[in-house]
């Protein structure tokens, strides 16, 4: 267990979890040893998590003068963990209460900062609150709960100003979106866990001064990730996108089915939507409520180039192709939903691939932009052609399924044991179309005015291609295209995919 000694010489301690890029993590509570984050949800996979024990708790020392418990005192220690780690700046994490810390250590140290995610955080260093009309409103979701009466009970008791460690117990179910084993486990560790007479000390007195700490906040140029929990009666979606708008960079996300402890209520989208952020290739936009994570090569100013991958795919497949069109296009790359970084709402077809990739090029301001799609992503783009006739500049359909009825259907498939980097309901649910499709995708293809280019895989693909060239007659002025390499025509051989897609008027590097 790694130790180092901060300003006035007390012992803190720090546990490491995971690999990669250093992630400092600051506990909440107030003032809970850092165990209860565990590997906030997974995200350890993907960064060097750097726990931190706040001072008199988990394994660090207490301080010989209790008064530096208070939040503004402490925001000097996580500047003396910087400093110990050798880091020139942070990327910082903060849960609850730790979001003041974190607020007071970005007013102080705002070159230190390199990212700052703020998981459910408490705002009185800024000087909000939630109002109780919010918070009875967030509660009143869970009324179905079979806990709910005495739990909202207490929490009434709680709101008009009597807090004691009875009622704060029949309260913890609300700050959990499931209130089964591991939530119940999870919370009976708490009071183990807080320094009591620290976290009285907290945020008393003089600790918080918002309106020397906010005017510097209003300029800080780090991007912040503001996370909520739609369910969490503490601090509330409204509460926090009110922290949000003080930043000048900030993202804000509400995650769906989460209250407080959010990697706890659902790892893999905590996960995804912080990992998403912090990766300096990845950004985010919002279709149609549906985060989707996507990735950016080339200039600004170049005609613009989207790329939709296949099923149980990412923008990542497409790295070969946009870093040769990059050359003379801005090239974007997006996570269909449920898969790679975007949200996995867990609801899936063809019709909603279609909608993924409409709210995309009207959140990117991408109208007449050249479109390739691969496989389903193709099939996204045609769809959407369909419809939208003078949405889409150019199109290009590689070994995109037609949308006949399969014969044979394709029988119900069973999930692999392994993990998986996409949302597994989407191969049943995609299959049962493929087997049964809308019969209105082959008949509007008429429909499609863009300038059309069909590539198919030739006989090594497990799609018929003289399908895909019915489909090519059925486009207006539509081109085909045959490239003897299967269905992953991008993957296997790039160069004449590339050639095929100059020919079409979409040039690249050579």
């Amino acid at each position: 267990m790694p130790t180092f000694h901060t300003y006035d010489g007390t012992e803190l301690a720090y546990h490491l979890v995971g690999e990669g890029t250093p992630l400092i993590c600051l506990p909440g509570g107030p003032m809970r040893a850092s165990a209860y984050l565990g590997t906030l949800g997974g995200l350890s996979a993907h960064r060097q998590l750097v726990l931190l024990d706040l001072r008199g708790t988990g394994d660090s020392a207490a301080p010989d003068d209790p008064a530096t418990y208070r939040c503004d005192r402490q925001a000097e220690d996580v500047e003396a963990l910087r400093a110990h780690l050798g880091l020139e700046r942070v990327d910082l994490l903060a849960h609850s209460a730790a979001g003041e810390l974190a607020a007071l250590y970005a007013a102080r140290h705002p070159h230190r900062l390199r990212n700052l995610v703020l998981v459910t955080p408490t705002t009185r260093a800024v000087g909000l609150t939630s109002s109780a009309r919010e918070s009875r409103e967030a509660a009143a979701l869970r009324a179905s709960e079979p806990w709910y009466e005495d739990a909202h009970a207490a929490l009434e008791e709680v709101w008009a100003g009597r807090l004691t460690d009875e009622l704060r117990a029949r309260t913890r179910p609300f700050m959990y979106a499931r209130w089964d084993a591991a939530a119940q486990e999870h919370a009976a560790a708490s009071p183990a866990q807080i320094n009591a007479e620290a976290a009285a000390r907290y945020a008393g007195g003089d600790t918080f001064d918002p309106a020397a700490t906010v005017p510097v906040l209003r300029t800080l140029e780090a991007p912040v990730l503001v996370l909520a929990g739609e369910y969490d009666t503490l601090v509330t979606p409204d509460l926090a996108a009110g922290l949000a708008a003080l930043f000048p960079h900030a993202e804000f996300a509400v995650q769906r089915g989460a209250a407080h402890f959010p990697w706890i209520d659902d790892a893999g989208a905590f996960a995804r939507t912080v990992e998403a952020f912090l990766d300096p290739e990845v950004h985010s936009v919002r279709a149609g409520g549906t985060r989707l994570a996507y990735r950016v090569w080339g200039d600004p100013a170049a005609p613009p180039v989207v790329l939709a991958h296949g099923r149980c795919g990412s923008s990542r497949d497409w790295a070969v192709i946009a870093a040769r069109l990059a050359a003379t296009h801005r090239v974007y790359a997006f996570d269909f939903r449920g898969h790679g970084l975007s949200d996995w709402p867990g609801r899936y077809s063809f019709e909603l691939f279609r909608d993924d990739l409409h709210g995309f090029l009207e959140a990117r301001n991408l109208a007449g932009a050249t479109v390739i799609g691969h496989s389903m992503g193709g099939a996204a783009a045609y769809l959407l052609a369909e419809r939208h006739p003078g949405l889409i500049g150019r199109l290009v359909i590689e070994e995109a399924p037609p949308l006949i009825p399969l014969d044979p259907p394709r029988p119900v498939p069973q999930r692999p044991d392994e993990e998986l980097d996409f949302d597994w309901p989407l191969v049943p649910a995609i299959d049962a179309q493929l087997n049964d499709p809308d019969p209105a995708a082959r008949e509007l293809l008429g429909e499609i005015t863009a300038p059309t280019l069909l590539i198919g895989g030739g006989p090594s693909s497990h799609l018929a291609q003289e399908d895909l060239a019915e489909m090519a007659r059925a486009i207006p002025g539509a081109e085909l295209v045959t490239i003897d390499a299967g269905h992953l025509v991008h993957t296997e051989r790039p160069e004449e995919f590339l050639t095929a897609l100059r020919s079409f008027g979409v040039r690249s590097l050579n």
